[in-house]
Protein backbone atom coordinates (compact mmCIF):
# COMPACT_ATOMS: atom_id res chain seq x y z
CA UNK A 1 0.00 0.00 0.00
CA UNK A 2 2.81 1.99 0.80
CA UNK A 3 4.35 2.31 -2.21
CA UNK A 4 1.71 2.69 -4.65
CA UNK A 5 0.43 5.95 -2.67
CA UNK A 6 4.29 7.43 -2.79
CA UNK A 7 4.44 6.49 -6.74
CA UNK A 8 1.04 8.09 -7.05
CA UNK A 9 1.72 11.09 -4.72
CA UNK A 10 5.09 11.51 -6.80
CA UNK A 11 3.44 11.99 -9.96
CA UNK A 12 0.71 14.14 -8.66
CA UNK A 13 3.17 16.57 -6.85
CA UNK A 14 5.03 16.66 -10.20
CA UNK A 15 2.57 18.01 -12.16
CA UNK A 16 0.79 20.11 -9.60
CA UNK A 17 3.39 21.62 -7.66
CA UNK A 18 2.67 24.41 -5.04
CA UNK A 19 -1.45 22.83 -5.08
CA UNK A 20 -1.18 21.53 -1.56
CA UNK A 21 -4.82 20.90 -0.34
CA UNK A 22 -5.34 18.82 -3.87
CA UNK A 23 -2.34 16.59 -2.45
CA UNK A 24 -3.93 16.38 0.44
CA UNK A 25 -7.42 15.08 -0.94
CA UNK A 26 -5.79 12.82 -3.30
CA UNK A 27 -3.29 11.41 -0.36
CA UNK A 28 -6.42 10.62 1.88
CA UNK A 29 -8.10 8.76 -0.91
CA UNK A 30 -5.21 6.86 -2.24
CA UNK A 31 -4.26 5.31 1.10
CA UNK A 32 -8.20 4.05 0.79
CA UNK A 33 -7.72 2.97 -2.81
CA UNK A 34 -4.28 0.82 -2.38
CA UNK A 35 -7.23 -1.11 -0.21
CA UNK A 36 -9.22 -1.44 -3.81
CA UNK A 37 -6.20 -1.93 -6.32
CA UNK A 38 -4.93 -5.06 -3.81
CA UNK A 39 -8.30 -6.72 -4.29
CA UNK A 40 -9.39 -6.11 -7.30
CA UNK A 41 -6.09 -5.67 -9.95
CA UNK A 42 -8.64 -4.84 -12.96
CA UNK A 43 -8.43 -1.39 -11.43
CA UNK A 44 -4.38 -1.37 -11.24
CA UNK A 45 -3.80 -2.11 -14.80
CA UNK A 46 -6.62 0.01 -16.31
CA UNK A 47 -5.10 2.76 -14.06
CA UNK A 48 -8.42 3.86 -13.05
CA UNK A 49 -7.16 6.22 -9.83
CA UNK A 50 -4.33 7.09 -11.72
CA UNK A 51 -7.06 8.68 -14.33
CA UNK A 52 -9.29 9.74 -11.80
CA UNK A 53 -6.79 12.30 -10.02
CA UNK A 54 -6.10 14.47 -13.87
CA UNK A 55 -9.14 16.83 -14.39
CA UNK A 56 -11.40 16.15 -17.76
CA UNK A 57 -11.13 20.01 -18.56
CA UNK A 58 -9.44 22.71 -16.49
CA UNK A 59 -11.33 26.13 -17.75
CA UNK A 60 -9.49 29.47 -16.34
CA UNK A 61 -10.65 32.92 -17.28
CA UNK A 62 -10.67 36.75 -16.66
CA UNK A 63 -13.52 38.44 -15.26
CA UNK A 64 -13.61 42.41 -15.95
CA UNK A 65 -16.03 44.50 -14.22
CA UNK A 66 -17.16 47.97 -12.60
CA UNK A 67 -17.54 48.74 -9.16
CA UNK A 68 -20.01 51.70 -8.09
CA UNK A 69 -17.02 54.13 -8.29
CA UNK A 70 -17.11 53.18 -11.62
CA UNK A 71 -13.37 52.06 -11.27
CA UNK A 72 -12.45 48.54 -13.27
CA UNK A 73 -12.43 45.68 -11.54
CA UNK A 74 -10.19 42.42 -12.88
CA UNK A 75 -10.63 38.75 -11.22
CA UNK A 76 -9.84 35.09 -12.32
CA UNK A 77 -12.49 32.67 -12.66
CA UNK A 78 -12.15 28.93 -13.37
CA UNK A 79 -14.25 25.88 -13.58
CA UNK A 80 -12.50 22.38 -13.02
CA UNK A 81 -14.79 19.32 -15.00
CA UNK A 82 -13.26 16.60 -13.04
CA UNK A 83 -15.13 13.66 -14.16
CA UNK A 84 -17.80 12.96 -16.21
CA UNK A 85 -17.85 8.80 -16.07
CA UNK A 86 -21.65 8.59 -14.21
CA UNK A 87 -23.37 11.66 -15.02
CA UNK A 88 -23.46 15.44 -15.95
CA UNK A 89 -20.53 16.93 -13.98
CA UNK A 90 -21.91 18.77 -10.97
CA UNK A 91 -20.58 20.88 -7.97
CA UNK A 92 -20.23 24.46 -6.36
CA UNK A 93 -19.23 27.48 -7.34
CA UNK A 94 -17.42 29.85 -4.75
CA UNK A 95 -16.30 33.14 -4.55
CA UNK A 96 -14.06 34.11 -1.78
CA UNK A 97 -10.22 35.77 -2.38
CA UNK A 98 -8.70 32.37 -0.92
CA UNK A 99 -9.69 30.43 -4.03
CA UNK A 100 -6.95 29.06 -6.15
CA UNK A 101 -6.67 26.24 -8.95
CA UNK A 102 -5.22 24.25 -6.33
CA UNK A 103 -8.11 25.23 -3.77
CA UNK A 104 -10.70 24.22 -6.64
CA UNK A 105 -9.08 20.60 -7.53
CA UNK A 106 -9.32 19.40 -4.43
CA UNK A 107 -12.98 20.16 -4.24
CA UNK A 108 -13.38 18.91 -7.25
CA UNK A 109 -11.86 15.80 -6.65
CA UNK A 110 -13.48 15.43 -3.56
CA UNK A 111 -16.93 16.57 -5.52
CA UNK A 112 -16.57 12.97 -7.89
CA UNK A 113 -16.59 11.04 -4.67
CA UNK A 114 -19.39 12.98 -2.70
CA UNK A 115 -21.66 12.76 -5.59
CA UNK A 116 -21.09 8.76 -6.39
CA UNK A 117 -21.97 8.40 -2.97
CA UNK A 118 -25.55 10.14 -3.42
CA UNK A 119 -26.61 7.52 -5.56
CA UNK A 120 -27.83 10.11 -8.09
CA UNK A 121 -26.10 10.44 -11.83
CA UNK A 122 -23.72 12.92 -10.98
CA UNK A 123 -20.18 13.48 -11.94
CA UNK A 124 -17.83 15.59 -9.89
CA UNK A 125 -16.51 19.17 -10.55
CA UNK A 126 -16.66 22.73 -8.99
CA UNK A 127 -15.44 26.70 -10.03
CA UNK A 128 -15.46 29.87 -8.84
CA UNK A 129 -13.13 33.14 -8.59
CA UNK A 130 -11.39 34.87 -6.42
CA UNK A 131 -13.72 37.97 -6.31
CA UNK A 132 -15.36 38.36 -2.44
CA UNK A 133 -19.10 39.42 -2.42
CA UNK A 134 -18.41 40.96 1.30
CA UNK A 135 -18.89 44.36 1.22
CA UNK A 136 -19.90 44.83 -1.96
CA UNK A 137 -23.06 46.46 -2.83
CA UNK A 138 -26.29 44.49 -4.83
CA UNK A 139 -25.23 45.71 -8.03
CA UNK A 140 -21.45 45.27 -7.83
CA UNK A 141 -22.38 41.53 -7.12
CA UNK A 142 -24.77 41.34 -9.88
CA UNK A 143 -22.21 42.87 -12.47
CA UNK A 144 -19.63 40.44 -11.43
CA UNK A 145 -21.73 37.65 -11.51
CA UNK A 146 -23.16 38.59 -15.06
CA UNK A 147 -19.53 38.65 -16.66
CA UNK A 148 -18.52 35.62 -14.85
CA UNK A 149 -21.43 34.15 -16.48
CA UNK A 150 -20.38 35.39 -19.85
CA UNK A 151 -17.58 33.64 -20.01
CA UNK A 152 -18.98 30.09 -18.16
CA UNK A 153 -22.07 30.12 -19.67
CA UNK A 154 -20.61 28.44 -23.17
CA UNK A 155 -18.93 25.76 -21.21
CA UNK A 156 -21.87 24.15 -19.07
CA UNK A 157 -25.43 23.23 -19.65
CA UNK A 158 -28.38 20.76 -17.80
CA UNK A 159 -26.67 17.83 -19.26
CA UNK A 160 -22.95 19.04 -19.49
CA UNK A 161 -22.33 20.53 -16.32
CA UNK A 162 -24.81 22.22 -14.01
CA UNK A 163 -22.70 24.05 -11.02
CA UNK A 164 -24.26 25.47 -8.02
CA UNK A 165 -23.44 27.41 -4.26
CA UNK A 166 -20.78 27.24 -2.49
CA UNK A 167 -19.01 29.85 -0.06
CA UNK A 168 -19.88 33.71 -0.71
CA UNK A 169 -22.32 32.38 -3.44
CA UNK A 170 -25.75 32.21 -2.24
CA UNK A 171 -29.14 32.59 -3.38
CA UNK A 172 -28.79 36.29 -4.62
CA UNK A 173 -26.04 35.43 -6.73
CA UNK A 174 -27.62 32.27 -7.77
CA UNK A 175 -30.31 34.52 -8.89
CA UNK A 176 -28.01 36.56 -10.82
CA UNK A 177 -25.87 34.07 -12.69
CA UNK A 178 -29.12 32.45 -13.91
CA UNK A 179 -30.25 35.64 -15.16
CA UNK A 180 -27.78 36.18 -17.03
CA UNK A 181 -27.31 32.44 -18.50
CA UNK A 182 -31.15 32.31 -19.17
CA UNK A 183 -30.30 35.59 -21.59
CA UNK A 184 -27.58 34.38 -23.34
CA UNK A 185 -28.48 30.73 -24.36
CA UNK A 186 -31.91 31.95 -24.52
CA UNK A 187 -33.25 29.13 -22.59
CA UNK A 188 -35.01 28.53 -18.86
CA UNK A 189 -33.43 25.24 -17.93
CA UNK A 190 -32.19 23.64 -14.81
CA UNK A 191 -28.73 25.05 -15.68
CA UNK A 192 -27.98 25.68 -12.26
CA UNK A 193 -29.09 24.36 -8.32
CA UNK A 194 -30.08 26.29 -5.63
CA UNK A 195 -32.48 29.19 -7.60
CA UNK A 196 -35.31 29.99 -5.58
CA UNK A 197 -38.60 28.00 -5.24
CA UNK A 198 -40.54 30.01 -7.36
CA UNK A 199 -38.63 29.40 -10.36
CA UNK A 200 -37.36 25.85 -10.06
CA UNK A 201 -35.48 25.70 -7.07
CA UNK A 202 -35.94 22.89 -4.82
CA UNK A 203 -37.56 23.64 -1.04
CA UNK A 204 -35.31 21.90 1.52
CA UNK A 205 -32.29 22.93 -0.90
CA UNK A 206 -30.97 25.46 1.83
CA UNK A 207 -31.12 23.13 5.09
CA UNK A 208 -30.01 20.49 3.03
CA UNK A 209 -26.25 20.33 4.06
CA UNK A 210 -26.48 21.05 7.84
CA UNK A 211 -29.64 19.03 7.72
CA UNK A 212 -27.82 16.18 6.27
CA UNK A 213 -24.50 16.21 8.46
CA UNK A 214 -26.88 15.82 11.12
CA UNK A 215 -29.01 13.03 9.91
CA UNK A 216 -25.46 11.17 9.19
CA UNK A 217 -24.26 11.95 12.74
CA UNK A 218 -27.47 10.48 13.89
CA UNK A 219 -26.86 7.11 12.18
CA UNK A 220 -23.34 7.13 13.28
CA UNK A 221 -24.33 7.52 17.06
CA UNK A 222 -27.20 5.19 16.52
CA UNK A 223 -24.36 2.41 15.77
CA UNK A 224 -23.23 2.54 19.06
CA UNK A 225 -26.90 3.35 20.95
CA UNK A 226 -26.61 6.98 21.42
CA UNK A 227 -28.97 9.80 20.12
CA UNK A 228 -28.11 13.61 19.98
CA UNK A 229 -30.35 14.07 22.27
CA UNK A 230 -29.33 15.49 25.61
CA UNK A 231 -25.68 16.08 23.56
CA UNK A 232 -23.58 19.17 23.54
CA UNK A 233 -22.43 20.27 20.24
CA UNK A 234 -20.23 22.60 18.75
CA UNK A 235 -20.17 23.64 15.88
CA UNK A 236 -18.03 25.77 13.71
CA UNK A 237 -18.30 28.73 10.55
CA UNK A 238 -22.18 30.96 10.90
CA UNK A 239 -23.39 30.22 7.31
CA UNK A 240 -25.80 28.33 5.61
CA UNK A 241 -24.67 24.82 6.76
CA UNK A 242 -23.90 26.36 10.48
CA UNK A 243 -26.94 27.62 10.45
CA UNK A 244 -29.20 24.95 9.52
CA UNK A 245 -26.95 22.48 10.93
CA UNK A 246 -27.99 23.62 14.64
CA UNK A 247 -32.04 23.85 13.83
CA UNK A 248 -31.69 20.26 13.19
CA UNK A 249 -29.59 19.34 16.03
CA UNK A 250 -32.13 21.52 18.29
CA UNK A 251 -34.98 19.62 16.39
CA UNK A 252 -33.43 16.10 18.02
CA UNK A 253 -33.01 17.69 21.21
CA UNK A 254 -29.04 18.46 21.14
CA UNK A 255 -27.75 21.68 22.70
CA UNK A 256 -25.39 23.79 20.26
CA UNK A 257 -23.42 25.72 22.43
CA UNK A 258 -20.56 27.21 19.68
CA UNK A 259 -20.64 29.56 16.08
CA UNK A 260 -17.80 31.58 14.09
CA UNK A 261 -16.88 33.55 11.27
CA UNK A 262 -13.41 34.74 10.24
CA UNK A 263 -13.07 37.51 13.40
CA UNK A 264 -13.88 34.81 16.12
CA UNK A 265 -16.02 32.91 17.57
CA UNK A 266 -18.78 32.78 20.36
CA UNK A 267 -19.49 30.31 23.11
CA UNK A 268 -23.00 30.09 24.42
CA UNK A 269 -22.97 27.60 27.36
CA UNK A 270 -26.74 28.16 27.66
CA UNK A 271 -27.12 27.14 24.11
CA UNK A 272 -28.79 28.58 21.04
CA UNK A 273 -32.08 27.96 20.72
CA UNK A 274 -34.64 29.17 18.09
CA UNK A 275 -34.93 32.72 19.26
CA UNK A 276 -31.38 33.27 19.01
CA UNK A 277 -30.89 31.03 16.06
CA UNK A 278 -33.21 34.03 14.35
CA UNK A 279 -30.91 36.16 15.30
CA UNK A 280 -27.53 34.86 13.58
CA UNK A 281 -29.96 34.03 10.67
CA UNK A 282 -30.85 38.00 9.98
CA UNK A 283 -27.02 38.94 11.51
CA UNK A 284 -25.23 36.62 8.68
CA UNK A 285 -27.89 36.53 5.53
CA UNK A 286 -29.36 40.24 5.86
CA UNK A 287 -27.22 42.53 7.61
CA UNK A 288 -23.86 40.05 6.94
CA UNK A 289 -22.50 41.55 10.48
CA UNK A 290 -19.66 39.94 12.34
CA UNK A 291 -20.42 37.08 14.91
CA UNK A 292 -19.36 39.46 17.50
CA UNK A 293 -22.89 40.94 17.67
CA UNK A 294 -23.87 37.66 18.66
CA UNK A 295 -21.97 37.91 22.54
CA UNK A 296 -23.15 41.64 22.43
CA UNK A 297 -26.71 40.58 22.23
CA UNK A 298 -27.05 37.60 24.37
CA UNK A 299 -25.99 37.84 28.09
CA UNK A 300 -23.63 34.66 29.04
CA UNK A 301 -22.06 34.42 25.88
CA UNK A 302 -18.57 34.53 25.41
CA UNK A 303 -16.51 36.01 22.16
CA UNK A 304 -13.00 35.16 21.58
CA UNK A 305 -11.41 36.83 18.53
CA UNK A 306 -9.26 34.68 16.30
CA UNK A 307 -5.37 34.59 17.32
CA UNK A 308 -3.17 33.20 14.25
CA UNK A 309 -0.27 32.77 16.36
CA UNK A 310 -2.12 30.35 18.99
CA UNK A 311 -1.29 26.39 16.88
CA UNK A 312 -5.07 25.74 17.71
CA UNK A 313 -8.28 26.94 17.84
CA UNK A 314 -9.61 27.20 21.42
CA UNK A 315 -13.65 27.16 19.73
CA UNK A 316 -12.64 23.66 19.84
CA UNK A 317 -11.26 23.02 23.51
CA UNK A 318 -14.58 23.12 24.82
CA UNK A 319 -16.40 20.18 26.78
CA UNK A 320 -18.43 18.55 24.38
CA UNK A 321 -20.10 15.33 22.78
CA UNK A 322 -20.35 15.82 18.89
CA UNK A 323 -18.84 18.51 16.62
CA UNK A 324 -19.79 18.95 13.08
CA UNK A 325 -16.97 21.49 11.57
CA UNK A 326 -18.85 23.71 8.91
CA UNK A 327 -16.56 26.83 8.21
CA UNK A 328 -13.46 25.40 6.03
CA UNK A 329 -11.00 23.76 4.90
CA UNK A 330 -8.02 22.35 7.30
CA UNK A 331 -10.14 24.18 10.35
CA UNK A 332 -8.71 21.12 12.48
CA UNK A 333 -5.31 20.28 12.81
CA UNK A 334 -3.94 17.31 15.15
CA UNK A 335 -3.69 19.68 18.56
CA UNK A 336 -7.45 20.30 17.89
CA UNK A 337 -8.43 16.75 17.14
CA UNK A 338 -6.35 16.13 20.25
CA UNK A 339 -8.56 18.64 22.53
CA UNK A 340 -11.56 17.14 21.14
CA UNK A 341 -10.69 13.73 22.22
CA UNK A 342 -9.79 14.42 25.42
CA UNK A 343 -12.98 16.59 26.28
CA UNK A 344 -15.07 13.88 25.17
CA UNK A 345 -15.90 14.28 22.01
CA UNK A 346 -17.07 11.10 20.39
CA UNK A 347 -18.78 11.73 16.69
CA UNK A 348 -17.47 14.01 13.91
CA UNK A 349 -19.58 14.75 11.10
CA UNK A 350 -17.78 17.26 8.64
CA UNK A 351 -20.24 19.95 7.30
CA UNK A 352 -17.44 21.33 5.46
CA UNK A 353 -14.82 20.17 2.60
CA UNK A 354 -11.99 18.66 4.25
CA UNK A 355 -12.17 20.84 7.54
CA UNK A 356 -9.77 18.60 9.05
CA UNK A 357 -5.72 18.18 8.42
CA UNK A 358 -4.81 14.31 7.59
CA UNK A 359 -2.66 14.76 11.28
CA UNK A 360 -6.16 15.43 12.45
CA UNK A 361 -7.90 12.48 10.33
CA UNK A 362 -5.29 10.25 12.36
CA UNK A 363 -6.14 11.21 15.71
CA UNK A 364 -9.72 10.91 15.37
CA UNK A 365 -9.23 7.26 14.04
CA UNK A 366 -6.37 6.15 16.36
CA UNK A 367 -9.04 7.23 19.21
CA UNK A 368 -11.74 5.09 17.88
CA UNK A 369 -14.16 8.08 17.68
CA UNK A 370 -17.14 8.10 15.28
CA UNK A 371 -15.54 10.05 12.55
CA UNK A 372 -17.26 10.63 8.76
CA UNK A 373 -15.60 12.78 6.13
CA UNK A 374 -17.08 15.91 4.20
CA UNK A 375 -17.65 13.80 1.10
CA UNK A 376 -19.82 11.39 3.19
CA UNK A 377 -21.23 13.82 5.78
CA UNK A 378 -22.01 17.08 4.00
CA UNK A 379 -23.11 15.37 0.99
CA UNK A 380 -26.80 16.26 1.68
CA UNK A 381 -26.27 19.35 0.13
CA UNK A 382 -25.27 17.96 -3.88
CA UNK A 383 -28.07 15.31 -2.96
CA UNK A 384 -30.75 17.58 -3.08
CA UNK A 385 -29.27 19.58 -5.82
CA UNK A 386 -29.49 16.40 -8.07
CA UNK A 387 -33.13 16.61 -6.68
CA UNK A 388 -33.26 19.71 -8.04
CA UNK A 389 -32.46 18.74 -11.25
CA UNK A 390 -34.61 15.95 -11.39
CA UNK A 391 -37.63 18.43 -10.21
CA UNK A 392 -36.44 21.13 -13.24
CA UNK A 393 -36.95 17.82 -15.52
CA UNK A 394 -40.09 16.67 -14.99
CA UNK A 395 -41.20 19.91 -14.49
CA UNK A 396 -42.69 19.28 -11.03
CA UNK A 397 -42.16 20.80 -7.72
CA UNK A 398 -41.98 18.61 -4.47
CA UNK A 399 -43.02 19.61 -1.35
CA UNK A 400 -40.80 20.94 1.73
CA UNK A 401 -41.68 17.48 2.93
CA UNK A 402 -41.62 15.49 0.31
CA UNK A 403 -37.69 16.87 0.13
CA UNK A 404 -36.55 16.34 3.36
CA UNK A 405 -37.72 12.56 3.38
CA UNK A 406 -35.75 11.99 0.58
CA UNK A 407 -32.68 13.88 1.73
CA UNK A 408 -32.84 11.90 4.82
CA UNK A 409 -33.21 8.42 3.11
CA UNK A 410 -30.36 8.77 1.01
CA UNK A 411 -27.83 10.26 3.90
CA UNK A 412 -29.16 6.63 5.59
CA UNK A 413 -28.23 4.86 2.34
CA UNK A 414 -24.85 6.83 1.99
CA UNK A 415 -24.24 5.59 6.12
CA UNK A 416 -24.78 1.80 4.77
CA UNK A 417 -22.61 2.38 2.38
CA UNK A 418 -19.41 3.39 4.22
CA UNK A 419 -20.73 1.04 6.84
CA UNK A 420 -20.49 -1.79 4.69
CA UNK A 421 -17.70 -0.85 2.59
CA UNK A 422 -15.44 -0.42 5.24
CA UNK A 423 -16.05 -3.69 6.90
CA UNK A 424 -16.00 -5.40 3.26
CA UNK A 425 -12.70 -3.83 2.98
CA UNK A 426 -11.40 -5.04 6.62
CA UNK A 427 -11.40 -1.55 8.40
CA UNK A 428 -14.71 -1.71 10.61
CA UNK A 429 -15.76 1.36 11.46
CA UNK A 430 -13.21 3.47 9.72
CA UNK A 431 -15.71 5.61 7.39
CA UNK A 432 -12.81 7.12 5.86
CA UNK A 433 -12.24 3.54 4.16
CA UNK A 434 -15.47 3.36 3.52
CA UNK A 435 -16.80 6.80 1.74
CA UNK A 436 -13.70 6.60 -0.14
CA UNK A 437 -13.62 3.24 -1.84
CA UNK A 438 -17.42 3.15 -1.90
CA UNK A 439 -17.20 6.21 -3.88
CA UNK A 440 -14.77 4.99 -5.82
CA UNK A 441 -15.89 1.66 -7.01
CA UNK A 442 -18.66 2.68 -8.68
CA UNK A 443 -17.02 6.04 -10.55
CA UNK A 444 -14.09 3.40 -11.22
CA UNK A 445 -16.62 0.75 -12.46
CA UNK A 446 -18.14 3.15 -15.23
CA UNK A 447 -15.05 4.31 -16.36
CA UNK A 448 -13.71 0.72 -17.30
CA UNK A 449 -16.91 0.13 -19.03
CA UNK A 450 -16.15 3.03 -21.01
CA UNK A 451 -12.47 2.41 -22.07
CA UNK A 452 -10.01 4.37 -22.02
CA UNK A 453 -11.23 8.27 -22.82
Amino acid sequence: MASFVDEIMAQVKAKNPMEKEFHQAVTEVAESVALVYDKFPEFRKAKVFERMVEPERVIMFRVSWVDDKGEIQINRGFRIQMNSAIGPYKGGLRFHPSVTLGVLKFLAFEQVFKNSLTTLPMGGAKGGSDFDPKGKSDGEVMRFCQNFMNELFRHIGHDTDVPAGDIGVGGREIGFLFGQYKKLANQFTGVLTGKGPAWGGALIRPEATGYGATYFAAEMLATRGEKLEGKTVLVSGSGNVAQYTVEKVNDLGGKVVTLSDSSGYVYDEAGIDAKKLKFIMELKNERRGRIKEYADAFPGVVYTPVDPNLGYNPLWNHKADVAFPSATQNEINEQDAANMVRNGVICVAEGANMPTTLEGVRVFLDAGILYAPGKAANAGGVAVSGLEMSQNSMRLPWTREEGDNRLRGIMKSIHKTCATTAEQFGTPGNYVNGANIGGFMKVGRAMLDQGVV
